[in-house]
């Protein structure tokens, strides 16, 4: 996604993350490399690369994310490069497994579709566990967070779900946020605005054309937090669940990853990475396997 697509202040939010991602700029940058298309694999864990399927022990693996939702994942000054959180972890990953790692920018609401048909092998993009989800892919979490709802600065006070009654929600469609929404409107009028990226939500905020927002608890703090007092959050988050990484059935990937998710937690680069990003409050102790709850 182009950055010319956010609000000004985001704008200069994204040229000003991307210089703090680079190597050498942060107390974190020693964790794993941010920035670059295709991390190549070094310092393998023995016991976790016998445990990659041989189809992939000679390949990239492709990792989706849709690089609009700063700080987990977003696009560098370059508009090409995929990085944060996601991306940092998902080449960590990759040195645990002995593979090279390509994260790849792409639609939210594609990625799953193209996990299912064999177009990317893992999607790292803020993906919550559910149920629903878990029919088509496999995953393991490694991240736990809630819904936040933002706002113009002076704007409406969100508390709940309820007080989204007649009032206009941007939302990126075919995330958690826009099921909630949508259901609330089945309760009370609410008009819901769907983009195909976070960006295009935010622009609706700060264009007028929606009042609310919503957006997992670390990517509405992260913007608001950058907008130069353009946003606030409003309320308390709601519906904390886990992030998973999501898989695709059968392909063997799923023991490999949760252990070398486990890999990263133990030597410390798990929590260098989200302390990097200033996201450690939600740091989880040990991933699962398939833990939605709904």
């Amino acid at each position: 996604m182009k950055l010319g697509t956010w609000p000004v202040a985001l704008v200069a939010l994204a040229a000003l993350v991307a210089g703090c991602g680079g190597g050498g700029g942060t107390s974190g940058s020693s964790a794993t490399p941010t920035g670059t298309g295709s991390g190549a694999a070094s310092s393998a864990d023995p016991a976790v690369a016998r445990l990659v399927p041989p189809k992939y022990k000679s390949k990239t693996l492709v990792v989706a994310a849709d690089a609009t939702y700063p700080p987990n994942e977003f696009l560098a000054s370059d508009g090409k490069t995929v990085q944060g959180m996601d991306a940092d972890l998902a080449k960590g990953i990759g040195r645990v497994m002995g593979v090279k790692v390509d994260v790849r920018n792409a639609t939210f609401d594609a990625i799953i579709p193209g996990l299912a048909n064999g177009k990317y092998d893992l999607g790292m993009s803020s993906f919550s566990d559910t149920k629903e989800r878990e029919k088509t892919v496999d995953f393991v979490t490694y991240f736990s967070a809630g819904t936040s709802f933002y706002t113009k600065a002076g704007g409406p006070a969100v508390m709940s779900l309820a007080a989204l009654c007649n009032k206009t929600v941007a939302v990126e469609k075919g995330t958690t946020q826009q099921a909630d929404a949508e259901a609330q409107g089945k309760k009370c009028k609410v008009n819901v605005l769907t983009f195909p990226d976070q960006n295009g939500a935010n622009l609706a905020i700060s264009s007028g054309r929606a009042q609310v927002g919503m957006a997992d608890s670390p990517v509405a703090a992260y913007i608001v937090k950058k907008s130069n007092g353009q946003f606030q959050v409003t309320g308390k988050p709601y519906g904390t669940a886990p992030y998973g990484i999501a898989i695709p059935k059968g392909s063997g990937l799923v023991k490999p990853v949760q252990k070398a998710v486990e890999a990263l937690m133990q030597d410390g680069t798990y929590k260098r990475i989200l302390t990097r990003w200033g996201i450690q409050r939600g740091a989880i102790s040990a991933p699962q396997v398939n833990a939605a709850e709904s």
